[in-house]
Parts: structure tokens; C-alpha cells; sequence
């Protein structure tokens, strides 16, 4: 077909994970005139052949994003010199980007995110007038540019996810064509933002959250009034919140959290037209106003500043002092003579009564636990609860348990979709899963440990208690539906076959699970077991990052008298550990032997009940058994062909197994701790 102008076949169902089915592309190479070329969200799996370079001169579109492409992106690309667009985000791609893209000079949009590339970042995209660019999750280390100040027409800059370091230059902040989206969060960015950031005066997002950026807030951001959305989080910033940002009248969302902001809450945060404000986790401290945003308690989050007090009666927090000044200065010394003894008199005995009072306290506690509970941030009432669930109809249920069911709903437009777990209180345990789903997430905070948004204990229309936990909605849902699509999920025609993991995303994964794992053993002030390990409670956000959830078993260190599990299995069976079952003390190599038997679940594509497994066989031996000759037969054969090189994959799996292997052996003792499990899987995933 020698005219062949254009093809557009995205959003089919092409591909059938062959690993040479790229290899169409060298059927195209005598369309000459061919102008476009997209074949977004597919199923395409494979390598780009290097005859992509021989395509049409006149090729001005090329796209291929969301499909299974794997390999390095060919240099030959870079003879396509009438190229003005081209997309490949979303796919397996490794590697280097080729400097041969810098031969494109009519390219406006490159748009290569989530993708596997590595190395420095590419210094020729500072050659290219580029309108968009993105790079988001990739793996590309070194310095940002300061070249990357000649894109002058650039609209949109995506970097974020990535391993970037060095100090923002300040170059970027002196593009003021941009006004879409600046996005440099999620990287190891270092050094203050410098007063240039002011020249931004038409972007609508920035973004700079989870960096190492310190030093205060310049006051030249009063001039970016086109701001909307501000995500500074998770840095050093310090100092008070400048009156300079009462300039930014358009500003929608504003999130300062975990950061060393210092000082009072700023007054003129009530005239702003914000519907999310997050100042949580900072040093801020005095009264809360109680105007604008602060009228509405689920729009703002301000816990972790210890020093706060008054506002909405929903924050719970204390009073304010009220200070009166004394009108009598000619008497102070005076004064002082007679009240300092005195105070020290009644300092010790209000410690002596408190001292009694709180050994009082404690037992009746220790005696009463749960009876004692008091929620502390019931920010969310039944009827918003009611109305966002669509009277908790079955479209809005994603989840059920015992012990709960769990919907997805929007309470707030601005805020878009939550996850909204509701206690079935009717249920034995049910209170009490609550109590310490609670107390765990409140002392907690991780990438990859789902993120509580806040609750509520409130009583229904009927009179009834009523509680439920508000938690960010993962679009990509539990892992249990990746490894295990259901029939339903495999016949229903109307719906895309059900995608599964690579064996990339599923290292990934594992990862993400180890180093939250990591963290509520090691690095928690007081150390955390999960208890209950599974695909079901690991959650899947837009990016494919894992996170844990569900922590209604879960038990911190360390245990007092009466929490061995001698009254029954704690966890799943065939994730809990076997000295569980024999009335053991709950450990963290019990939540060790869970991730082994996930691990293993997921290179085997088997369910640690799965009918194979009877008299005497399990996961576990399964594994050893096949071990190394025969491992390659009982893998999951969805994962056969990700890999080009058969050699590597065996090496990847063997790896992959040992390590679960080494995980879930019966005795506590001899299984593998999380620093050297991360140690073993950062190994794996560098041979990607």
C-alpha cells in the first residue's frame, strides 16, 4: 500500500505476546508517503527492529504507547527527521535514550515516560524546541541540565520518578513558556529554590514533593498568580509560610506537608480558594483559624503539629491559652517574690497527683482497651459516607471481608475517588480491627504503606454506631487480581482480556513490598508486624506502585502477655507462618515467611491452597523440588517471553526463587531479614 498515508489502530486488542510480533514494521518501510503511525493501547509485545529508521521521511507522528515493548530504543530512530511527535510511554523500554534523537529538530512532543531507561540525563533534548516533555518514571540519575533553559517554547516538563540529583537549575525556573505542569518530585534534588522561581507567572502546576530542597520559600512565588495546584511536600523547606503567598489567588491545592515549616498558620490561608490544604507533619503551632478552607475539616490535614490548638471541634484539639497581660508594671518584681515559691509549691504537687493519677489511669486502660477507644479524627459524617457510596449500593463495592466491606466513592468533587472501608461492627473482632487498623496508620507514614485520609465514628440514620476509614483509592486494585484474573474477568468480551504483570513489574513489586516491610520492622519508633501478607492486601496506585494495606491484625513490639496467638491462626493460611499454628509468638519472621510465599506466588503463578498441593506438598517444596534444572517448567508461562534471553531469564527466576525460598524455610531462625532481602532484589532488578 505505497500511498498509505495513515494508520490508527489504538485502543484494540492487537497482540498476542509473541516476542517477534514488533517485527511488522519492516512490512511498512516501502510506504513512502506514510504520515502517521499510532498504536496506542494495544497488547503488542517485543522489540523495536532497527528498520523503524527506515520508515517514511515524511513521518510526522509516531506512537506506540501502553502495549509490552521491550529492549533498547533503536538509534535508527533518529532518521526520521520530520518528526514532530512521538509517544512510547508505558512501555518495557530499556536503556539508554539515544543521542540520535537529537537529529529530530521538528520534534515538539517526546513523551517517553514510565519506561525503563537509565543513565545520565540526556543533554541533547536542550538542542530540541520542544513544546512537551516528559521522562516521569524512568531511572535516570545525574543532573538536570541547566541547557535544558534553551527549550524556550516549552509548555510541559515531567521528570518526577526518577533518580535525579544535584540542585534545580535555575534555568528551568526561567522558562516562562511554561504553564501546564513543572513536575521534578519523587527524585534526590538538593539546594533552596532560588528567587527566579518567580518568572513562572503562567504555570498552572508545580510540583516539587519528596526531594531534599531546603531553605525557606522565596517570596518572588507572589508573583506565579497562575498556580493551581503547589505539591512542595516531603522536603526541608523551614521557616514560617511567607505573606508572599497571599498573592496566589488562583491556587487550588496547596500541600506543605512533612516539611520544617515553622510559626503560626498564616491568616490569609482563609481568603484563598483553596479545597485541599496539607500542612500536616510540620512545626506549626497556635490557633487554627476557623474561616475559609478551615470551615471544612475533611479539606485541610494538620496532624503532626503538636503545637497547635482551637479550630472546628472535629480536629480535636486543645483549647487555646488565653494570655492576659498584667496592667501593674510597677509591682512586678514584687509579685514575682511571692509567686515563684508558690508555683514551685503547687509544680510539685500537681506532679505528685499526676504521678498518681497516671498509674491509675494506666491499669484501668490496660483493663479496658478497646472499651476506652476514642477516634480522634472523625472528620467525615454517615450521610457524606451515604451519599458518596450510593447508599452503599453493589456498583460501588470493590472489596469484602469479615470484617468489613470497602467501597469506592467520591465525597468531595475537588477530591476525586476514595476508598471508604466500612466496619461490619455486627461481627465478633470487628471493633477491635478497627482500634488497631487506627492505631497503626497514625504512627505511620511510607511510600508504600497505603495512606489513611481520614475517618469516621459517627452513628447511622437508624441510631446504630457506625465507623469507617477513608483511605486514597487505588485505580489498578490488589495484586490479587493481577496474579489471578478472575473468569469473570477472562470471558466477559466487552472488556480488554485482563492485563498481567511483567516479570519487571512483578520485581518492582516485590520491592515496593520489601521496603515497606523494611520499614515496620526496622525503622518504625516502635515496630510494627503486618500479620496478614497477601495479594489481597497489597494495592496497586495509577503508577503500579505497590503498597500495604490492611492492618487490622497487625501488632507492635513489643507484644504484651496476652497477644500470643495461641487462640487461634493469625494471618491466611498459607501465608501464615507455621509456628502460628502451633500457638507461637507473633515475630517479624512471621510477616518474613508471608513475603517468601508471595514472592514464590508470583513467579509460579500458583496460590499457596492451590489443589496441587496435598499430602505433605506445598509451595515451599514445590519450589525446591524443580530447583535448578526444572524451574523453568513450573514458572508462569505469561512470563516466558518478557525476556529476550532465555539465560537471563533463568537467572532472574532462580534468583527470584531462592530468595523466596530462603524466606519461607520452618524455622524463624534461618529465614532471610529484609535488609539482605532488599539487598538480593535491588541485585535482580539491575540485571533487567
Amino acid at each position: 500500500m505505497s500511498n498509505l498515508l495513515n494508520v490508527v489502530l489504538l485502543y484494540n486488542n492487537l497482540g498476542s505476546s509473541e516476542p517477534d510480533e514488533m517485527n511488522f514494521i519492516n512490512s511498512m518501510v516501502n510506504c513512502s508517503k506514510l504520515k502517521t503511525l499510532q498504536f496506542d493501547m494495544n497488547q503488542l509485545t517485543g522489540v523495536l527492529p532497527s528498520s523503524i529508521g527506515n520508515l517514511s521521511s515524511q513521518l510526522t507522528y509516531l506512537s506506540f504507547s501502553g502495549n509490552f515493548i521491550y529492549g533498547t530504543l533503536p538509534s535508527g530512530i533518529g532518521n526520521l527527521v520530520k518528526l514532530g511527535r512521538l509517544y512510547i510511554e508505558s512501555n518495557q523500554l530499556t536503556g539508554i535514550v539515544p543521542d540520535e534523537l537529537g537529529n529530530l529538530q521538528n520534534l515538539k512532543y517526546l513523551i517517553m515516560y514510565d519506561n525503563f531507561f537509565i543513565g545520565n540525563f540526556p543533554e541533547f533534548i536542550g538542542n530540541l524546541s520542544l513544546l512537551e516533555l516528559s521522562l516521569a518514571k524512568n531511572k535516570l540519575e545525574g543532573h538536570i541540565p541547566p541547557n535544558l533553559g534553551n527549550c524556550t517554547s516549552l509548555l510541559l516538563l515531567d521528570l518526577s520518578i526518577n533518580n535525579l540529583t544535584g540542585p534545580i537549575p535555575v534555568e528551568l525556573f526561567q522558562l516562562s513558556s511554561l504553564s501546564i505542569y513543572l513536575g521534578l518530585s519523587h527524585n534526590y534534588l538538593v539546594g533552596p529554590l532560588p528567587q527566579e522561581i518567580g518568572k513562572l507567572k503562567s504555570l498552572i502546576a508545580l510540583h516539587l514533593s519528596h526531594n531534599d530542597l531546603v531553605g525557606a520559600i522565596p517570596n518572588a512565588i507572589s508573583t506565579c498568580t497562575s498556580l493551581e495546584y503547589l505539591d512542595l511536600g516531603a522536603n526541608f523547606f523551614q521557616g514560617p509560610i511567607p505573606p508572599s503567598m497571599s498573592a496566589l489567588r488562583g491556587i487550588i491545592t496547596l500541600n506543605l506537608s512533612n516539611n520544617n515549616f515553622s510559626g503560626q498558620i498564616p491568616k490569609f490561608l482563609q481568603q484563598l480558594n483553596l479545597s485541599s490544604l496539607d500542612l500536616s507533619f510540620n512545626n506549626l503551632d497556635g490557633e487554627v483559624p476557623s474561616e475559609g478552607i478551615f470551615k471544612n475539616a475533611s479539606s485541610i490535614s494538620i496532624q503532626g503539629n503538636n503545637g497547635l490548638c482551637g479550630g472546628l471541634p472535629e480536629l480535636r484539639l486543645p483549647k487555646c491559652a488565653i494570655v492576659s497581660r498584667s496592667k501593674t508594671g510597677s509591682r512586678t518584681s514584687h509579685v514575682i517574690l511571692v509567686v515563684i515559691p508558690i508555683c514551685s509549691l503547687l509544680v510539685v504537687a500537681m506532679f505528685l497527683f499526676y504521678l498518681f493519677y497516671w498509674k491509675r489511669k494506666k491499669a484501668q486502660v490496660q483493663a479496658a482497651t478497646s472499651a476506652s477507644y476514642v477516634q480522634p479524627f472523625s472528620r467525615v459524617s454517615y450521610g457524606s459516607i451515604f451519599r458518596a457510596t450510593n447508599e452503599f449500593s453493589q456498583q460501588n463495592l470493590i472489596g469484602t471481608g469479615a470484617f468489613s466491606d470497602v467501597y469506592k466513592g467520591i465525597l468531595e468533587p475537588a477530591d476525586g475517588m476514595v476508598a471508604i472501608k466500612v466496619l461490619k461492627l455486627g461481627n465478633q473482632g470487628a471493633l477491635k480491627t478497627f482500634v488497631m487498623e487506627c492505631e497503626a496508620l497514625k504512627n505511620i507514614r511510607h511510600r508504600n504503606l497505603v495512606k489513611v485520609i481520614t475517618s469516621c465514628s459517627f452513628v447511622d440514620f437508624q441510631g446504630n454506631d457506625f465507623k469507617a476509614l477513608i483511605y486514597e483509592f487505588m485505580p489498578n486494585g490488589n495484586l490479587e487480581r493481577w496474579l489471578h484474573p478472575s473468569l469473570e474477568q477472562e470471558v466477559d468480551i466487552e472488556k480488554a482480556p485482563p492485563r498481567r504483570l511483567t516479570l519487571r513489574q512483578k520485581v518492582t513489586t516485590a520491592i515496593d513490598v520489601a521496603h515497606a516491610m523494611h520499614y515496620l520492622h526496622q525503622e518504625c519508633e516502635v515496630p510494627i508486624i503486618h500479620c496478614d501478607l497477601k495479594p489481597s492486601n497489597i494495592l496497586l496506585d495509577s503508577d503500579m506502585v505497590a503498597h500495604i494495606g490492611d492492618f487490622g491484625l497487625a501488632k507492635f513490639l513489643p507484644l504484651k502477655p496476652h497477644e500470643s496467638s495461641s487462640v487461634g491462626l493469625r494471618g491466611t493460611i498459607g501465608y501464615a507462618p507455621p509456628e502460628y499454628g502451633l500457638g507461637g509468638e507473633m515475630t517479624k519472621e512471621g510477616d518474613i515467611y508471608s513475603f517468601g510465599i508471595l514472592l514464590l506466588e508470583m513467579i509460579t503463578g500458583k496460590r499457596p491452597t492451590d489443589r496441587l498441593f496435598q499430602e505433605g506438598l506445598n509451595l515451599h517444596s514445590y519450589v525446591t523440588m524443580s530447583l535448578p534444572d526444572g524451574l523453568m517448567e513450573i514458572i508462569e508461562p505469561t512470563l516466558l517471553p518478557i525476556v529476550e534471553e532465555r539465560e537471563t531469564l533463568e537467572e532472574i527466576m532462580i534468583l527470584l526463587a531462592r530468595i523466596g525460598l530462603a524466606c519461607s524455610l520452618k524455622s524463624p531462625k534461618e529465614r532471610m531479614n529484609s535488609s539482605k532481602i532488599l539487598q538480593e532484589l535491588h541485585h535482580i532488578d539491575g540485571l533487567f
